[in-house]
């Protein structure tokens, strides 16, 4: 049969056409396979952003604090020992003498006994010395005895007489040691800490006991470094009271410490307010604005920082919703935060998380509820 095929002139013009129709169709494929582009699907990145001016970004000028007494004492004993009793707990109401707690006087009532025992026998031997002198005086007055002996029993005097003062300041130090075991409060007042437990070695000097004395009350804030030039004693302030349904007084900055905490780096400031609502409680918080402090520094998050060559930006959004970089100058640096002091505005939309992978020009999406970075 394929002798039929390739001698019969159609048959082998059939077959050709065939043959070049496959070689046709397989090279067409091949084109279109190699030539066109596969569709490339549009990805738009989802960005978190902060609108400068907002109180998210703003200033720290809207402290919290803490309702504390003006005067409080840090009470601890003058004497090292074993705590045996603690008569209080926080928020215990104290008057001033009152014996907070103590500690075990054994080793002390030792002390108290040998100091008492010194103090006898120098007692005795003051006695014997005086008698001495007092017997070599009439025997000297009658000629029977030479000046050197009388000097001699009077200088002997003068030395138990010194040794008698001695033992007495001894004993009235132990004695005194004694009492040291018995940790009394200094004022009437409240006790608002306690860190001393039955049991405890107490390290002599080592706080254990806060007692806040009757009287005024002020708010305790910490305020930043950066923040220290634009505050000052005397300058007003607005405190609001959480617990209180919000409720406002007006008060006043009374103090201002010289040294920043060594942990925070913050410095203490006390607001002293005229009229405290009665329902305020010791460690209540409250919300203190100084309006004194620096407006025009902007907190934004770490992550929202892009360094390019040492130099600082940030990315933010154009109403077009693409990404821009922007150079930024930057301030101090306050736990996750750092203060932009230049190349912001208010209303500029920053990208503060999904940086990683911008670039400039491209669109963005930004986050809602539901979506995920």
């Amino acid at each position: 049969m394929l002798h039929n095929i390739l001698t019969d002139p159609r048959k082998k013009k059939m077959t050709a056409a065939l043959t070049l129709l496959v070689i046709a169709t397989a090279g067409w494929y091949c084109y279109t396979s190699f030539s066109t582009k596969p569709t490339e699907e549009k990805t738009v990145p989802i960005v978190r952003t902060l609108t400068v001016g907002t109180d998210e970004t703003t200033s720290d000028n809207i402290y919290p604090g803490e309702i504390r007494g003006r005067y409080e004492s840090n009470l601890a004993f003058q004497v090292a020992g074993k705590i045996n009793a603690r008569y209080v707990d926080i928020g215990s109401t104290v008057h001033a003498g009152q014996i907070l707690m103590t500690i075990d006087p054994k080793d002390i009532l030792q002390s108290v006994e040998n100091s008492n025992a010194q103090l006898a026998s120098a007692a005795a031997n003051q006695k014997l010395a005086a008698d001495n002198a007092a017997r070599y005086a009439k025997l000297y007055a009658s000629g029977a005895v030479s000046q050197a002996v009388f000097d001699q029993y009077n200088t002997q005097l003068e030395a138990a007489n010194a040794a008698l003062r001695q033992a007495q300041a001894q004993a009235n130090t132990s004695s005194n040691q004694l009492e040291y075991t018995n940790l009394r409060s200094d004022a009437d007042g409240v006790v608002a800490n306690i860190t001393g437990e039955v049991g405890q070695i107490a390290a002599a000097g080592s706080p254990l006991v806060t007692v806040i004395k009757n009287g005024e009350r002020e708010i305790q804030i910490a305020v930043p470094e950066n923040q220290l030039p634009y505050i000052a004693v005397g300058e007003k302030a607005q405190v609001t009271f959480w617990a209180l349904k919000n409720q406002q007084s007006e008060g006043r900055i009374r103090e201002i410490s010289p040294v920043a905490d060594p942990v925070t780096r913050t410095y203490k400031v006390r607001v002293a307010v005229d009229h405290l609502p009665a329902e305020a409680q010791l460690g209540m918080t409250a919300k203190v604005i100084l309006p004194g402090t620096a407006a025009e520094s902007i907190l934004l998050p770490i992550s929202a920082i892009y360094q390019v060559a040492g130099q600082p930006q940030v990315w933010i959004v154009d109403a077009d919703k693409k990404a821009r970089l922007i150079n930024v100058t930057l301030g101090a640096y306050s736990g996750n935060k750092v203060a932009v002091t230049g190349g912001l505005k208010k209303g500029d939309r920053v990208i503060t998380a999904g940086i990683d992978k911008l670039t400039e020009n491209q669109e963005v999406r930004l986050l809602e509820s539901g979506d995920q970075l």
